[in-house]
């Protein structure tokens, strides 16, 4: 059994080195969160239906808050970042499918 979960398991990562279709990429380089503010609810989680437009992430950047909103509407699948992390230019932040 082990040998049969080693080729998905390969076979899945040519896929998660290229663009994840539904990825929500950062647009800046800063520190992601995960809810408005410390205490507060996050804005999202796996499972939970989102609308285009919602925000589901903020990235700070030189002091300055900006909202990170959904590209399209659907079910997020993966959220890929922890509340107060570092994120790159790029790095895929959630999936939405």
């Amino acid at each position: 059994a082990p040998v049969a979960a080693e080729p998905a398991s390969a076979a899945a990562a040519p896929a998660a080195s290229g663009p994840v279709a539904g990825a929500v990429p950062s647009p800046m380089v800063g520190t992601v969160y995960l809810s408005p503010e410390p205490g507060k609810p996050a804005f999202t989680s796996v499972g939970k239906t989102v609308k285009e437009g919602d925000t589901i992430f903020i990235v700070e950047a030189m002091k300055t808050m900006n909202a990170i909103t959904a590209p399209k509407s659907g079910t997020v699948k993966e959220i890929c970042v922890v509340d107060g992390s570092p994120v790159e230019f790029g790095q895929t932040l959630a999936v939405i499918a």
